[in-house]
């Protein structure tokens, strides 16, 4: 069975018009993702970074899929999704070269790391960050 990782920090999913440029200060971030659709960009970054975005949503954790992983394998987002849909807990996924990210509402973040070991996943805590000297 696969392993997650959860990851230190609280982020909020922003969005704006298609033509926006990316705003700087998301580069500032260690860890961000940015998409933009025919429709939209969107950015998901650490809460802690304020940014003028149209619609933003606050208070979501993650857990990542220890990889890398294969693009052979087949289904990792379905049974994870799968699960925690049957409980109840809603996921926003993003995916990168090397692993899959579930951000997870965190008022939802024990019950849907309960959810999983249940299922069978292994789930470990992030790394502590060290403080620079």
């Amino acid at each position: 069975m696969l392993t997650l990782r959860r990851l230190n920090d609280t982020f909020a999913i922003h969005r704006w018009p298609v033509d926006s440029a990316i705003p700087a200060a998301a580069f500032s971030a260690s860890w961000f993702s940015i998409t933009r659709t025919d429709e939209e960009l969107s950015l998901v970054i650490p809460s802690y970074i304020t940014l003028p975005s149209t619609h933003r949503s606050d208070g979501w954790q993650a857990l990542a899929v220890v990889g890398p992983l294969d693009f052979s394998l087949t289904g990792i987002l379905a049974g994870l999704s799968g699960t925690l849909a049957q409980a109840g807990i809603s996921i926003f996924a993003i995916s990168t070269f090397d692993t899959d990210i579930l951000l997870i509402k965190a008022e939802h973040m024990e019950a849907a790391m309960n959810s999983l070991q249940q299922a069978g996943y292994r789930i470990e805590s992030a790394p502590t960050p060290t403080a620079l000297t």
